[in-house]
């Protein structure tokens, strides 16, 4: 015999047995992690337009130039790894378990390594000036005059990948939900063979499968177990069927 239409719609095997609604699965998926990769790579992607730096040079030929350098200039990986942690939202859905919390570790390094730059130029560090006009190819003969730093937009890099780290570690925590625990039982030959263990354990104990759900019972009898086959029911276990054989 197999399961109704009606009774697989309405519910599913848990790990112990019980019936687990469907409308736990929506709530399961990682949605705040999903959100702050959302922000963190539109963070990220609008600080690498924005003007980290902008250097002001002189040759002694032509006119002082200026130069405003961008954080894509600045930061080459900016854009890239806007774009990874989109790529990370698509990953998060089609990956679970362990999957999923390296997945996490992943985007944590991915958050760490896109937070450098702009720490490091909110607090000075390195040769600014030096630097810029490495980026601005300026010419031989150019000399830089000064180097204006905006924070803005490193501050803004900073808190786009303080997002990636919380998803992140969102994701490696491992999560106990039910709709993440029964996902084998999803498998009709995992589902049987527990349906007929609980069947069996509740006859041993009970003996009665009454308490059981529809589900289980009807597991049970596609697995071979029969849910009124118990130790108190006359000729349990003897079957003459087969002894006139």
């Amino acid at each position: 015999m197999t399961a109704t239409p009606g009774e697989d719609a309405t519910d599913s095997l848990g790990p112990a047995g019980a019936a687990v609604p469907d409308n736990v699965a929506p709530a399961a998926k990682p949605i705040v992690a999903v959100v702050l990769l959302a922000f963190a790579a539109a963070g990220l992607w609008a600080s690498s337009r924005m003007t980290w730096v902008t250097v002001y040079s002189a040759d002694g030929l032509t006119e002082p130039r200026t130069d405003d350098l961008n954080g894509g200039v600045w930061f080459g990986a900016l854009t890239p790894l806007a774009l990874v942690l989109v790529a990370a939202i698509a990953a998060v859905f089609a990956v679970k378990g362990v999957l999923r919390q390296l997945l996490g570790v992943v985007i944590s390094v991915v958050a760490a390594a896109a937070a450098v730059p702009g720490f490091a130029l909110a607090v000075g560090a390195g040769k600014t000036a030096d630097r810029a006009g490495t980026l601005a190819e300026l010419p031989v003969r150019a000399v830089v005059s000064s180097a204006d730093t905006h924070l803005a937009p490193a501050v803004l890099s900073i808190f786009a990948a303080s997002l990636a780290l919380a998803a992140g570690i969102l994701l490696t925590r491992r999560s106990g939900d039910p709709a993440e625990v029964s996902d084998k039982y999803d498998n009709p030959v995992f589902r049987r063979a527990d349906a007929s263990a609980a069947v069996s354990k509740q006859n041993a104990e009970t003996g009665t499968a009454a308490p059981l759900s529809d589900r289980v019972l009807w597991d049970a009898l596609d697995a071979g177990t029969d849910p009124t086959d118990t130790d108190e029911t006359p000729g349990a276990g003897h079957h003459p069927a087969q002894e006139s054989k």
